[in-house]
């Protein structure tokens, strides 16, 4: 059922869904054209706002191209970030800290240009991050994620809802991946009124829990039973929270931030006597999350963060389908 702010906001929402779909349409049309690299294009993207797991999967797609021996670019917005002026946003930092140097950046707005200039140094395949609505750019597989803990949105488009793009969007859709649930036929029908597109799971696992600023992970014994106080600045803050029970936490309190929100010290000052209040011995947040604070600001208290991956379920079987509908797209250009 709509609240009051949905309804007050329901004709922007109409406006932008209209909008929405002229845009599609231009581009199916022929109306708006798509710049082709010659290396092969993989997108990972969603329909809503906000996290649904794309940049765990990213780094799951570059680590299978990567052990095939593949030369891979990353093609990204680099949101908040100022690529030119040496400050990379949250994602972006994350990503090539663990990478470590193993495949190449092209951040900005023109994510074409960025591909055709990491071309000139021997880059052949590319994973366009947050790429479902990046129509300029072509692709040869448009991968979507669906949050299985709030899958569309709340229903509505933006601003009454998180929609981007209405659900009918999903017939662009090679592959289809439902995060954080390992079965949900519900949605399985919501996807299949659009799009025939084979469909896969995938579940976020927990990597392991370090200490802010520490290289490396933190023992089980030494956390498991700890109080914390968690807190995030991400896409979808509940997923969070809940994965943080799933993974044997104990949460005594818990504060959230819009995405990609960049703590002053005021915010962490404010976070410290909640969990004090809370009764909290410890702060845990997303990994993505300490690139956007000084640690130093919650010296009262022990900071520790999460670092997770994402894991299909049918990784063998994901992997074939990208790479049989990315050969099958080529060979259908190349004719």
């Amino acid at each position: 059922m709509a609240t009051l702010l949905q309804r007050l906001l329901w004709p922007a929402s109409a406006a932008f869904e209209g909008a929405a779909r002229l845009r599609a349409a231009a581009f199916r049309w022929g109306l708006r054209g798509s710049r082709r690299l010659s290396g092969t294009v993989i997108s990972i993207g969603n329909l809503t706002v906000g996290g649904t797991g794309k940049t765990p999967m990213v780094m799951w797609l570059v680590e299978r191209l990567l052990a095939e021996g593949k030369r891979v670019g990353i093609l990204t917005r680099g949101y908040r970030g100022d690529a030119e002026g040496g400050r990379l946003s949250d994602e972006v930092a994350l990503v090539k800290g663990r990478l470590g140097g193993r495949a190449q950046f092209g951040i900005g707005a023109d994510r074409y240009a960025k591909g055709r200039m990491l071309e000139r140094h021997g880059v052949e395949w590319f994973v366009l991050d947050d790429g479902f609505q990046h129509l300029q750019l072509a692709r040869d597989v448009d991968i979507v994620l669906i949050d299985a803990s709030d899958p569309f949105g709340g229903g509505h488009l933006l601003p009454a809802g998180r929609l981007r793009e209405p659900k009918s969007a999903l017939a662009r859709a090679d592959v289809v991946v439902i995060t954080r649930s390992e079965h949900a036929p519900a949605i399985e029908a919501v996807v299949r009124r659009f799009s025939a597109a084979p469909i896969f799971y995938a579940q976020t696992r927990l990597e392991g829990i370090f200490r802010a600023g520490a290289a490396n992970a933190v023992p089980l014994a030494d956390w498991q039973g700890t109080r914390f106080f968690a807190f995030c600045g991400i896409g979808n803050p509940g997923a969070f929270f809940e994965d943080l029970t799933r993974w044997g936490f104990d949460v005594v309190g818990q504060a959230r931030f819009r995405d990609h929100h960049r703590y002053s010290a005021s915010d962490a000052a404010a976070i410290v006597q909640r969990a004090d209040f809370a009764g909290a011995a410890a702060l845990v947040c997303t990994e993505k999350d300490t690139y956007n604070l000084d640690p130093a600001a919650f010296a009262r208290l022990p900071l520790f963060f999460c670092r997770i991956s994402l894991v299909p379920q049918t990784p063998a079987e994901l992997w074939s389908t990208i790479l049989a509908t990315a050969g099958r797209k080529r060979s259908e250009i190349a004719r």
